[in-house]
């Protein structure tokens, strides 16, 4: 390396250290900078009047901080609601319409306090020339960390009051105990639920109800990074029914789901699938068939709120009509997503990306070339503690990409990349040696965007970032990915190959 080029990188490093030199020698700057960081240096109360005393930055820290509490309980502020039109093809068909029925709900939770949160909530239903409407509140106090009590009321169709407690009775347990108070004819119902963890990923529960309708119930939940598996058996005083179901994530946008339930009142089976079209909208369509019908039921969720839209195609379970009502709609379902909802997307997206990194590639090209410099910097001693870790068995870092999370997904065809998918991740394998520890260890803080990292760069501005680590360690490999802001800790044995 030559002596103008490592002048170069030297004092720009050396600003670096100045500028925190600066921060640690002064006393406002470093209380502001220990609560706020860079954001707190390079705003605020840099740019207000100047704080001399100790008892003024108490003060004004102190108001910032309660403005972050205040806009903290906002955020908790969660709305959510659902809206169903159920359509009828036979009434259509009689001449009635094709509207049978609708109904709506809606909720607001709301974190009042560290300890107590409200939820507002009611629904309105309207089925031909019949329908009722309920309102209801709930409040919720955490007792303590590991029990809590909520009291709840309701007025309308099905007026009650009532008092729930749950407590974790033991790491993998809890119990949840109820009393309500019909107010129409004045009955009362206890309830309990005992709910166990029975491994990393399943958990059991017992449900009792002693009321006017009596039940008790056994149910079982599973689920994994791909599936999810749930089933329930339940008998009542009148009743009994069962039910299971099972969904495939083909992957992060898409899934596969059955479901059967069989009972006193029902024998139906389903079987559908949705999409994930944006960050927060999926798409379900769902194909059920039973004693009451063959439906379609089309589904939209948005963040909280939910457009449901069951269609009864018929109300006689005809064995040729039920298998043309799924393979017909299936079967168009597929050809409009591959040749014409794929096809617009991945066009949308490249159009996105291209544009995205037409506007950035001045940006990225010098923050490429500032963390080349600095790579060059960190070089010698990175090296050093390479050949110290490989002589004692320790933590080597062999590959570490950071960039685009759609770049780094197929992890097996990396080396093999294409100069556009290569253009959007940066190798950090350098810098991470770099930052071992003299003890065999390599902690980033979680919350702390990777990009500014010595030695690091954002190289696609705007997407969503991970960082992928392969290593060594005691004869050993292993591999992890985590997100831009997530804490990545090695070595650890849940990452070995």
């Amino acid at each position: 390396m030559g002596k103008n080029m490592m002048k170069e990188i030297a004092t720009e490093n050396f600003q670096r250290i100045c500028e925190a030199y600066e921060i640690l020698s002064d006393e406002t700057k470093r209380q502001i900078y220990d609560i706020y960081g860079m954001e707190g240096i390079n705003s605020g109360l840099e740019l207000g009047t100047k704080l001399n005393k100790a008892e003024e930055i108490k003060e004004e820290l102190e108001r910032l901080r309660r403005q972050k509490e205040l806009q903290k309980v906002a955020a908790h502020l969660r709305p959510s609601g659902s809206i169903m039109a159920n359509l009828s093809l036979p009434q259509f068909l009689e001449g009635d319409g094709i509207m049978k029925g609708m109904a709506m709900a809606s909720e607001v939770q709301s974190q009042i306090s560290k300890n107590n949160a409200v939820a507002i909530g009611g629904n309105l239903a309207v089925n031909g020339n019949a329908g009722g409407g309920a309102a209801s509140i709930v409040f919720r106090h955490q007792m303590s960390s590991v029990s809590s009590i909520e009291f709840m009321g309701s007025m309308g169709l099905r007026a009650l009051l009532g008092v729930q407690t749950t407590c974790h009775i033991s790491v993998h347990s809890t119990a949840t105990m109820g009393l309500a108070m019909f107010l129409r004819d004045g009955s009362v119902n206890l309830s309990n639920t005992w709910t166990r963890q029975l491994s990393d990923t399943a958990h059991g529960n017992i449900h009792l109800s002693l009321g006017p309708e009596s039940s008790i119930a056994v149910g079982w939940q599973r689920k994994e990074q791909k599936r999810s598996a749930s089933g329930e058996i339940k008998l009542g005083t009148g009743s009994f029914g069962a039910t299971a179901n099972y969904t495939h994530r083909f992957s992060t946008k898409s899934h596969g789901r059955i479901a059967a339930r069989i009972g006193s009142t029902a024998l139906e089976l389903e079987l559908g699938g949705g999409r994930k079209i944006s960050e927060f909208s999926t798409i379900r369509m769902l194909y059920t068939v039973g004693i009451q019908g063959i439906f379609w039921k089309f589904e939209l969720h948005r963040g909280g709120q939910k457009l449901i839209v069951p269609v009864l195609l018929s109300r006689h379970l005809n064995p040729i009509f039920a298998t043309g009502a799924f393979v017909v709609p299936t079967s168009l379902y597929f050809v409009l997503k591959r040749f014409v909802v794929k096809p617009f997307y991945l066009k949308r997206e490249k159009e996105k990306a291209s544009e995205n990194m037409d506007k950035t590639l001045v940006q990225v090209q010098e923050a490429r070339t500032a963390a080349k410099k600095a790579q060059q910097l960190l070089q010698n001693v990175a090296n050093r503690k390479r050949s110290r870790q490989l002589e004692t068995g320790g933590l080597v870092v062999t590959k570490a990409l950071y960039g685009s999370r759609k770049a780094l997904k197929n992890r097996n065809q990396i080396e093999e990349v294409k100069d556009e998918v290569a253009s959007q991740i940066i190798d950090v394998t350098l810098p991470l040696n770099f930052l071992v520890s003299d003890s065999g260890q390599l902690k980033l803080h979680e919350g702390v965007k990777k990009s500014g990292i010595m030695g690091f760069c954002d190289p696609c501005p705007g997407e969503s970032k991970q960082l992928y680590v392969e290593y060594t360690f005691d004869g050993s490999n292993f591999e992890v990915i985590v997100d831009d802001l997530d804490e990545l800790l090695i070595p650890q044995e849940s990452h070995r190959i």
